[in-house]
């Protein structure tokens, strides 16, 4: 999706692998107290590449000092609305309860086509408190450190390309293309070696074919292998939308990423759950203003507050999104 990074963990994760040049005995290090740092807490101890690609500062009581520009649609819709609170709940999950093997997230007519993008962090918070950001066990000195990191993220504007495609079934994200463009460019270098797409139930290319569509037509779900020696895949298990008719849109979608190393290393994998919220204004035929908000949520097999968390949001972090149509097209 269009998002800095997927989360949080995207970011520090990739910057863990650039860091390390490929060396993976650098993602087990001994902490100066003498304990060791699992790969995920060391990748949260890396500055981050600005969103998810990223993502955090600022417990509940201290929230940011930058809020994310309002487009005049925001209170027209519930999806929109969820940019006006601080306590955020998970939503449903969707996967599984639609067959038609083209289940997808479609953005409005006008947004299709390649796009001049700048991405900015505005307001970055921690909800719910500063234990529930710091790694799998809620280390105040590892999350400290990650805000202290991303806090420098903020009004920092970040260039990319995005690209939405036509279907039959409607306009979705490219997101193999998107994904390469974000994860290199909040990294400030290529870090991506190729991104595929893989079959799942509710998104197959057999599916899309049977139902007219093309070999060319995004799925869902995509694994990027990574220079260093890592991969990342990411499916969507929830997605909403408001009517593709109007000049101002909103949309979400809940991901699902799980994070592993493709060496002799015996780390377990890092799984993390990301809702990208979308705000859309269509501002003319070759621009579109709006806003992004990546709402980062605990995971039951990977964090020891996840009970504590009651499936409500750990991290936001806000941007605004400014599109121009390429000229390149």
């Amino acid at each position: 999706m269009v998002r800095g990074c997927t989360n949080i963990a995207t970011a520090f994760f990739v910057l863990a692998l650039v860091a390390c040049s490929g060396n993976v005995s650098a993602l087990s290090i001994e902490h100066s107290r003498g304990n060791t740092f699992s790969r995920r807490q060391f990748a949260k101890q890396l500055p981050t590449a600005s969103s998810a690609i990223a993502i955090l500062v600022g417990a509940a009581s201290t929230p940011a000092t930058a809020d994310a520009a309002t487009p005049s649609a925001a209170a027209a819709s519930p999806i929109a609305g969820r940019f006006e609170s601080d306590i955020l709940t998970s939503p449903p999950i969707t996967a599984g309860t639609r067959y038609t093997g083209h289940e997808n997230l479609y953005f409005p007519s006008w947004m299709e086509g390649e796009w001049d993008a700048t991405q900015t962090l505005v307001s970055t918070k921690a909800p719910l408190g500063l234990k529930f950001v710091g790694g799998p066990n809620g280390s105040l000195e590892i999350a400290q450190k990650t805000m202290d990191e991303q806090s420098k993220r903020l009004n920092e504007p970040v260039n990319l390309k995005l690209r939405f495609l036509g279907t039959k079934f409607g306009v979705v994200e490219d997101r193999a293309f998107n994904l390469k463009s974000r994860l290199n460019n909040f990294a400030g270098k290529s870090v991506v070696a190729s991104v595929d797409y893989a079959d799942v139930r509710e998104s197959n290319r057999a599916s899309i074919l049977a139902a007219g569509g093309t070999e060319a037509d995004p799925l869902t779900t995509t694994l990027v292998y990574f220079k260093g020696p890592a991969v990342q895949k990411t499916f969507v298990i929830s997605h909403g939308q408001d009517p593709l008719e109007s000049e101002d849109w909103a949309g979400y979608e809940l991901d699902r990423s799980i994070f592993a190393l493709t060496n002799q290393s015996t780390a377990p994998p890092v799984t993390t759950d990301t809702e990208a919220l979308y705000s859309f204004k269509r501002a003319g035929n070759d621009r579109v203003e709006g806003r992004l908000r990546l709402a980062g949520y605990l995971n039951p097999q990977a964090d020891s507050l996840y009970f504590d968390a009651k499936n409500r949001a750990v991290s936001l972090n806000d941007y605004t999104l400014s599109l121009k149509r390429s000229t390149a097209e």
